[in-house]
């Protein structure tokens, strides 16, 4: 066993579970989603079926089924005197990891490569000699792509000297290095409430307490939250995606970047801003500039080639002053011993060529986009659809608070979605549902005819008390 949930934490990360009668299976079902999407890791000890009873407002018996139901799918084991933990999933469970070609997978919000990718890396491939002359991988980053990297911030508004620049193996790396290296156990972090999961994983991983900043659609970035949330709380760090946030694909206003800026300033934090999505613009134009005269010691950008070139390229950067590129340096080679050279010497090549290929990825998007906002708009009209301006995903809105339930409704049909709460810092969101629009057209008509036919199911099977208040942000 190598963790152990409380009740009330499982009944925080499960959400509005009661989607469907009977009231069991739907909490087998919410407790399923939460495997799935690995918000409960493999051999974690589950609460006593009294406690998770009192915590949820139920029967003890209705836990029990639930129990029994879960053993029955393979996703628990129940021991005498030792509890229920959860098992790794089945091989043929249809998760994250076992999408098959008649699937549609919409869990990972990743363009397909860039087309010219495949002669770039037969071009590296042919002084191939050169490369496995070396030592095959760097903990810092090849001289040549930190120039590189240096000077498109350079450009950008932003004055950046290569050292400081580190390479690392993709922005989630990043981010696992700078929280190790900045956060201790107990430190407070403030990000945005919905989140790219991955990062707050992360950040939790490190020992961090979560500080939810609310972000919506239409409103932006909630300032009053924000200015109270590091007045407060004092967060050693922000993690904040300004530019096409994932998921809602808002981007910040001037106001909003210089209030959290200065409220940050205040409170001593280090803002951490995550750009891997800042390149992927549609229709608003281009990248903000940094602040004048280049960033300020507090701010560190995280950047990569995963949205813009191709998820299976590994590489991304971390920006930030020297000093804490040393922190990061020194720390490293308890993490990974570097980058992979092939990967660094590709990246080089690709570097000088980046605004072609941004310029392909907003054409590709912009399709993707208009075909999911009017398939989606013309199917379910009672959905709340935005068009955001750039980014790789819609931030739907339900007429009720379904989005797990409907996750797993159109699972067993085929269709891989990721419901609201996976994006939450501290529950919610279920009325919401991420729909990534960087799949093919295809494709992405294939899931909204999906959804279209699971919906009135979904909604017909749920209790007829489910609430309907707007989510609660925490």
């Amino acid at each position: 066993m190598d963790s152990r949930i409380s009740a009330r934490a499982l009944a925080v990360a499960l959400g509005g579970w009661r989607t469907r009668e009977p009231a069991y299976e739907a909490l087998a079902d919410g407790v399923r989603l939460l495997c799935l999407d690995n918000r409960l890791a493999p051999r974690t000890a589950l609460p006593a079926e009294r406690e998770l009873a009192i915590a949820l407002g139920v029967s003890r018996s209705t836990v029990a089924a639930a129990y029994r139901s879960l053993r029955d799918t393979a996703h628990i084991v129940s021991t005498r005197g030792s509890g229920s933990v959860t098992l790794p999933l089945p091989r043929r469970d249809p998760g994250r990891l076992n999408a098959t070609d008649a699937m549609i997978d919409l869990q990972q919000a990743s363009p397909p490569a860039w087309p010219g990718l495949a002669g770039v890396i037969a071009e590296v491939g042919a002084g191939a000699a050169a490369l496995v002359g070396r030592s095959g991988y760097d903990v810092l980053g090849h001289a040549a792509l930190r120039e590189a990297i240096a000077r498109r911030y350079s450009v950008r508004g932003v004055p950046t000297a290569p050292d400081e620049v580190l390479v690392t193996t993709g922005a989630q790396h990043a981010i696992h290095l700078l929280a190790s290296v900045l956060l201790g156990r107990g430190d407070r972090v403030a990000i945005e409430t919905p989140t790219y999961p991955h990062a707050a994983d992360a950040l939790r991983r490190a020992g961090a307490r979560l500080v939810g900043i609310p972000v919506g659609v239409d409103s932006g970035w909630d300032l009053d939250r924000a200015e109270q949330a590091f007045s407060r709380t004092l967060p050693v760090m922000a993690y904040l995606m300004p530019d096409f946030h994932n998921p809602t694909g808002r981007s910040m206003s001037s106001l909003e970047r210089s209030t959290l800026h200065a409220a940050a300033d205040r409170a001593g934090t280090i803002i951490v801003i995550d750009e891997t999505t800042a390149d992927l613009d549609v229709d608003r134009g281009a990248l903000p500039p940094g602040f004048e005269g280049g960033d300020p010691a507090g701010v560190i950008r995280v950047g990569s080639l995963g949205k813009t070139v191709w998820g299976g390229l590994r590489v991304g950067w971390i920006r930030a002053d020297p000093g804490v590129i040393r922190r990061v340096l020194a720390a490293r080679p308890s993490h990974d011993l570097g980058t992979p050279d092939l990967e660094q010497a590709v990246a080089v090549q690709l570097l000088p060529h980046l605004d072609d290929i941004i310029a392909q990825r907003s054409a590709f998007l912009r399709a993707g986009r208009e075909a999911s906002v009017r398939a989606l708009r013309a199917a379910l009209p009672e959905w709340r659809v935005p068009q955001p301006n750039g980014g790789v995903s819609l931030w739907v809105e339900l007429d009720a608070p379904l989005s797990s339930a409907l996750v797993m409704d159109v699972r067993s049909r085929g269709l891989l979605l990721s419901a609201g709460p996976r994006f939450s810092v501290a529950g919610g969101h279920d009325r919401h549902l991420r729909v990534p629009f960087t799949a093919a057209t295809d494709d992405l008509l294939r899931a909204v005819d999906t959804l279209q036919e699971a919906w009135p199911r979904v909604k017909a099977a749920a209790p007829p008390m489910t609430p309907v208040a707007v989510d609660a942000v925490v």
